[in-house]
C-alpha cells in the first residue's frame, strides 16, 4: 500500500532559478504541485463566478441557483454577525470562502490537497488576521485596545481577563490555520487508507482475507468519500463564520465593551 502522506509532499512540476532576496536569503522559485492546484482552483471559481453573472436571468438555471446560494448564504452571515457594516467586507470574506471551497473540492479529484499545507492555510489566516487589525485601528484608533480591557468584569479581575484575550487573540490565525489544515489532512489520509485496503483486496494482496476486506473497506470508502465532500464545504463555511465573528469584535469594538 502506497505511503498516505506521499500525496502531501511538494513535488517540482518546473524547475526555475533561485532568487536572492534581502533578509530571506535564496528563495526557490520552482513551478510545484501546490502552485498547480492553486492555480486551478482560483481559474475553477473564477471561471464558475462568470458563468453565474454573465448569463443570469429571472428565473435561475442550476448553476446560477448554486451561486446565488452560495452568495446569498455569505451575505446574509456577514450581515447577521457583523450588522450594519457586514457589506463592507463581504467581498472579503466571499472570496476567501470560495477560494477555500474551491481547493478543498478540488483536492478530491487531485493527488494535491493545496488546503493540507501549513504554507497555504497559514497564508489566509495572516490575511485574515492583518484585515482584523488594519480595521480595528483604522476604525477604532487606538481605542483598539480596549478590547483587552472586557468593562463588563469586575475592576480586579479585568487585568488577567484582558491578559486572557490578548492571548487569544493573538492565537486566533493558528487556530485558523490549524483548523482547515488538520481536518483536510485527516480526512485524505484516512480515505487514502482505506483505499488501500480496497487495492490490496483486488490485487490479491491479503489472501482470503480480501474478500471480507474488500466489502468493508470499499464501504468505508465511500461513506469517507462523502464525507470529506461535507468536510470540504464545513471548513471553507467555518472559515468565513470565524473570520466574520473576529471582525464583528472590532468593526462593533464600542458596542461590545
Amino acid at each position: 500500500m502506497a505511503d498516505p502522506l506521499h500525496q502531501f509532499q511538494i513535488q517540482k512540476i518546473v524547475d526555475l532559478p533561485d532568487v536572492t532576496l534581502p533578509g530571506l536569503g535564496p528563495v526557490d522559485l520552482a513551478f510545484t504541485n501546490s502552485h498547480l492546484a492553486m492555480t486551478i482552483g482560483f481559474v475553477l471559481v473564477v471561471g464558475f463566478l462568470t458563468l453565474v453573472t454573465s448569463g443570469a436571468k429571472v428565473v435561475p438555471g442550476r448553476m446560477q441557483a448554486v451561486g446565488e446560494t452560495l452568495f446569498g448564504m455569505i451575505d446574509n452571515m456577514t450581515d447577521s454577525i457583523i450588522g450594519h457594516d457586514g457589506r463592507k467586507y463581504f467581498p472579503f470574506v466571499f472570496t476567501i470562502f470560495m477560494f477555500i471551497l474551491g481547493m478543498n473540492i478540488l483536492g478530491m479529484f487531485l493527488s494535491f490537497t493545496a488546503t493540507s499545507q501549513l504554507a497555504v492555510t497559514a497564508t489566509f489566516a495572516v490575511l485574515t488576521f492583518g484585515l482584523v487589525l488594519i480595521v480595528g485601528f483604522v476604525k477604532n484608533g487606538l481605542g483598539f485596545f480596549s478590547l483587552f480591557w472586557p468593562t463588563g468584569a469586575p475592576l480586579v479581575m479585568r487585568p488577567v481577563v484582558g491578559l486572557i484575550e490578548f492571548f487569544s487573540f493573538l492565537l486566533r490565525p493558528i487556530t485558523l490555520m490549524l483548523r482547515l489544515f488538520g481536518n483536510m489532512m485527516g480526512g485524505h489520509i484516512a480515505l487514502k487508507v482505506f483505499a488501500g485496503f480496497v487495492a490490496t483486496a483486488v490485487i490479491g494482496g491479503a489472501g482470503w482475507f480480501g474478500v471480507l476486506i474488500f466489502p468493508l473497506s470499499m464501504g468505508m470508502t465511500v461513506g469517507l468519500t462523502a464525507l470529506e465532500f461535507l468536510v470540504a464545504f464545513l471548513q471553507a463555511f467555518v472559515f468565513a463564520v470565524l473570520t466574520c465573528i473576529y471582525l464583528n469584535d472590532v468593526v462593533n469594538l464600542g458596542h461590545g465593551h
